[in-house]
Parts: C-alpha cells; sequence; structure tokens
C-alpha cells in the first residue's frame, strides 16, 4: 500500500458500472490516482457473484476503488446518488442506452447542477444505425472482423480475453483525461463515450489498411502468409512449445551464427527476407527437427544469448510466478473480498518516472465505505444511520 501522490490525485470519480468495459475505465483512472467511488446496489455488485469464465472480473477491474451501496430505487437513495455526483470531476456508466435517463442520471440532467462534469459513456456502439442494439465483447468481435481473423478459415473465434471491453474501457479512459485536461481551459464539462464495436474496427484496421495497400483480403491470422519465413510455434524434446520470429536480416545471421546453421548463413538466396518467404516450406521443416533436439530450458537459454524475438507457451496461471512480472513490480497483491484469500494481480502496464504504480486500496467488500463517502458529502452520523436502517443504503 502507498500514500505517495499520484497524476490523478485530487480527481474524484463516480462510477456506475458492472462488468468489464465501464470498469476498467475505473480501474485506469483509479490506479493512476483518482478517488473512484463505486456506487453498488445494496447486495454489491452482480459481478461479484459470477462464476466460471466470469469469475475473475471483479477482482481485477476494482482494485483502488471505493464501494458505497444505495438503493437508487428509493428517493433517499437517489438523492445521495445525485449528492455524490455533484461533487464529482468525472461520471462513469456503461448501462444500456437511455437507462441513465430514465434515471434522471442523463448528462444533460447532471451537467445542469454540474456543469463541469465529464461524463463517461462505456457502449456498444457509438451514435449511428446501431447505437441502440445490445452488445457484448464477443458480438462485437464477430461483427468487427476480429473473430475471423482469429480464428481457422470458416471457424471465427473470438479473442481469448475480454480485450475489446478492456480496450474500450482504456478509449474511455483516455477520453476522460483529454476532457479534464480541455475543462482547464474552458471551465466546462463535456459528454464523452467510447464503444465496443468501434473499439473493434479500431483493432482490426492494419487488416484494412493491408487490403487498402495490397488490393487483397487478409487471410485469418492461423492462414496468413507470413511477412517472416521463421515466426512460429516449435516443439521441443520434452514436449513443450516455443515461439521463435527472425524479422530481420541483421537476426538471420545472428540465428545462423548461434544455432550452427552455416548453410544458411552463406546462402545468397536466403540473405533477405522476401528470399526467406520464398523458401519457408523448406526452412520450417528442418527448424522442427533441430529445436525437437533441445528441451524446453536449455532452447530458452540458447535463445536468451541471441536478441532474438522468442517466448515461452504460457498459461495464466504461469503468471504467478514469472520472475519479470514478480521483480518488477508487475504484480499487485490482493485480498479475494469473498473468501480472504491473497492473489496477485497484474498491475497497470505503465511505467511513470521510472516506477510501477503502487496499490493505494485493496478490493472492497460491498459498501465498505459507505460511512466515509456519505460523510464527506455531508450527511450526519445521524442521516447515515437512517439512511442504513431504512434500507436505502448499505
Amino acid at each position: 500500500m502507498t500514500n505517495a501522490p499520484a497524476p490523478l490525485a485530487g480527481i474524484k470519480v463516480i462510477e456506475f458500472s458492472h462488468m468489464v468495459m465501464g470498469p476498467t475505465v475505473g480501474l485506469i483512472l483509479a490506479d493512476l490516482g483518482a478517488d473512484v467511488i463505486k456506487v453498488e446496489p445494496l447486495k454489491g455488485d452482480n459481478t461479484r457473484r459470477l462464476v466460471g469464465s466470469g469469475a475473475g472480473y471483479f477482482p481485477m477491474y476494482n482494485r483502488n476503488k471505493r464501494s458505497v451501496c444505495l438503493d437508487i430505487k428509493s428517493d433517499d437513495g437517489m438523492a445521495a446518488a445525485k449528492k455524490l455526483i455533484a461533487s464529482a470531476d468525472v461520471f462513469v456508466e456503461n448501462f444500456r442506452p437511455g437507462g441513465m435517463e430514465k434515471l434522471g442520471l442523463g448528462y444533460e440532467a447532471l451537467s445542469a447542477t454540474n456543469p463541469g462534469l465529464i461524463y463517461c459513456s462505456a457502449k456498444g456502439f457509438l451514435t449511428g444505425p446501431y447505437e441502440n442494439r445490445t452488445a457484448l465483447d464477443e458480438v462485437t468481435q464477430m461483427m468487427g472482423g476480429l473473430a475471423y481473423m482469429t480464428g481457422p478459415p470458416g471457424q471465427p473465434l473470438r479473442a481469448g480475453s475480454s480485450i475489446i471491453d478492456m480496450m474500450g474501457g482504456m478509449f474511455g479512459a483516455i477520453a476522460v483525461q483529454a476532457a479534464l485536461i480541455e475543462r482547464v481551459a474552458t471551465g466546462k464539462g463535456q459528454h464523452v463515450t467510447s464503444a465496443l464495436y468501434e473499439s473493434t474496427v479500431f483493432a482490426v484496421g492494419q487488416h484494412m489498411a493491408q487490403m487498402a495497400v495490397t488490393g487483397q483480403p487478409a487471410k485469418p491470422m492461423p492462414a496468413r502468409i507470413s511477412a517472416w519465413a521463421v515466426y512460429d510455434k516449435f516443439t521441443t524434446k520434452d514436449g513443450e512449445m516455443v515461439f521463435i520470429g527472425v524479422v530481420s536480416d541483421t537476426q538471420w545471421t545472428k540465428f545462423c551464427e548461434a544455432f550452427g546453421l552455416t548453410e544458411w548463413g552463406h546462402d545468397e538466396t536466403l540473405a533477405k527476407n522476401a528470399g526467406r518467404v520464398a523458401k519457408r516450406d523448406d526452412i520450417i521443416p528442418k527448424l522442427n527437427t533441430l529445436f525437437a533436439s533441445y528441451d524446453k530450458a536449455d532452447l530458452m537459454a540458447k535463445l536468451e544469448t541471441t536478441g532474438l524475438p522468442f517466448a515461452p507457451i504460457a498459461k495464466p496461471e504461469d503468471l504467478f510466478d514469472d520472475i519479470h512480472l514478480n521483480q518488477s513490480n508487475g504484480l499487485v497483491p490482493l485480498t479475494m473480498p469473498n473468501n480472504g484469500e491473497a492473489t496477485k494481480l497484474p498491475n497497470l502496464p505503465v511505467e511513470m518516472g521510472g516506477k510501477r504504480l503502487e496499490l493505494r486500496k485493496d478490493l472492497t467488500k460491498p459498501g465498505e465505505d459507505s460511512r466515509d463517502v456519505l460523510s464527506e458529502i455531508g450527511y450526519s452520523d445521524s442521516e447515515i444511520d437512517a439512511l442504513i436502517s431504512s434500507g436505502h443504503a448499505a
């Protein structure tokens, strides 16, 4: 834990969000030092209770936040929520289009009493014909071309993480910070929106550009024509897999020297990348045989000295013990609020001033900070007791 000043210290964020996209906006702002107050239903965010592939959503995206539980369907609970937002710099929501407006929490209503408010909506689509559709990460991966590019031909496959939810959250946080800077000059807030579909389209933009440059549609990644001859996974003697890439003519020379491939090193037809790609079908089988003679540990040790791009094929659970992540503060120590178990989860992937960001607040239980937060906006102890005893807060 740290109390050191952070870049967004002094910025107050009220977060009405669940699942991944909206909480990612809040997580980024919170990790950067903003005071993020997560407003949850009385029983807590339903994301806390997800199972299966959703079980990691809450612990991953909700550190460094304070939790307040309010019944916004009640007049008193809604009054408390509006008072909170009136004191905020930023409001984050990721509910269906029109949902916040029906509650009286749309941008127009909130900015009328807080004109400096940055209102961030994390949605499925930006303004246009699709804007009222219901979207999910997987929906937009399918319609945005990412699933097509990820799976083999005829077998569209979503990426193995909620990558578009996270991208949408990242773009939302970028827009919030830009709006905060603009507010310094204008004194006014604004409504910013990020979206899943447009984030997906941005992710496949390189493939759209490939079509524009070459006139040929990009093939799915498993069937693509590689830009390099050696850019593949190889199986070692002990049945493990290692990815190796050789992406320049200089690296090819180093590669041949490191593995004693003298014949290839002196072959002028392989000296340039285009020549190697043309002979990829000859090169890869020989390398399969070569690397199958190494144990994974020996191959990794040899590659470490070459400066070549390489990687073990790791599983997510392997990363808990990754030496680099553990020694560089790349994993944040957290306590699971449901069972008290200690774990480590990925830090925000940036350094500032040569240092990784520090944990300032562990994961919270629902309503853990309700009393403190309500007190800060002017509620007396007796008023807070009344809110809680009436079931309008927890």
